[in-house]
């Protein structure tokens, strides 16, 4: 009796609970003269250092990291209306990234630093930790492969076969075969991680993060 051969696509999600949230902001000014932008700049830099600072210690603290860019100053000069140029304006940028492990002491952060002058926070990226990433992409590539097994044996019981017997686990599209099109069009690797915890706008709600994982296997079914 010739074997049957069945090629499928396993998948599977998962949504974790955020653990870290990286909080993106800068601080800026501009103005017609130089040196007053860039002051302002430099202080309120400043401060919003301190701030970050109090709330930092890698081992237990609010803020597990923090950065800040080095200040950029530049100018351009702009056209009137009546296409006459116009004297530069000068512009005074710092950027700073912030990873919080309390996400209540990131809320009364941001109510602290937002209403700073020449703040403005731009937005929150929600995140799991790298050990417990680790533990949920292993746990999302095995459901996957399970599922892939699932699907293969109610294929072979559909038309009277037995058990089946994996033969080939791969990437989507590394057998060959075109299986399964994906659901959102996007290039699925064996897992595919998604961490979607940014929102167009800013809120303090944390976002689950889904992790997916995708893998086309072949088996035979006799």
């Amino acid at each position: 009796m010739t074997d049957t051969i069945i090629t499928v696509q396993g998948r599977f999600s998962s949504f974790s609970p955020p653990e870290r949230a990286t909080v993106r902001l800068s601080v800026g000014f501009e103005g017609a003269d130089r040196e007053p932008v860039f002051s302002e700049t430099v202080a309120a830099s400043a401060t919003v250092r301190s701030l970050v600072s109090a709330l930092h210690s890698p081992a237990a603290g609010p803020v597990a990291w923090w950065s800040s860019d080095s200040i950029q100053v530049w100018s351009f000069r702009p056209w009137s209306q009546d296409g006459v140029q116009l004297p530069p304006v000068f512009h005074s940028r710092v950027g700073f990234s912030v990873k919080f492990r309390d996400f209540a002491a990131m809320a009364e952060w941001i109510e602290r630093v937002a209403v700073l002058d020449g703040v403005t926070v731009g937005d929150i990226a929600w995140a799991l930790t790298e050990g417990r990433k680790t533990a949920v992409i292993a746990e999302v590539r095995s459901r996957a492969v399970k599922d892939a097994v699932a699907k293969a044996s109610v294929y072979a019981q559909s038309i009277g076969l037995g058990s089946v017997r994996a033969v080939a686990l791969a990437d989507p599209g590394m057998l060959g075969d075109r299986v399964g099109a994906s659901d959102d069009g996007g290039v699925h690797s064996m897992s595919r991680l998604m961490a979607t915890g940014a929102a167009p706008d800013l809120s303090l709600t944390p976002e689950d993060i889904e992790v997916d994982a995708v893998v086309d296997a072949r088996f035979v079914a006799s």
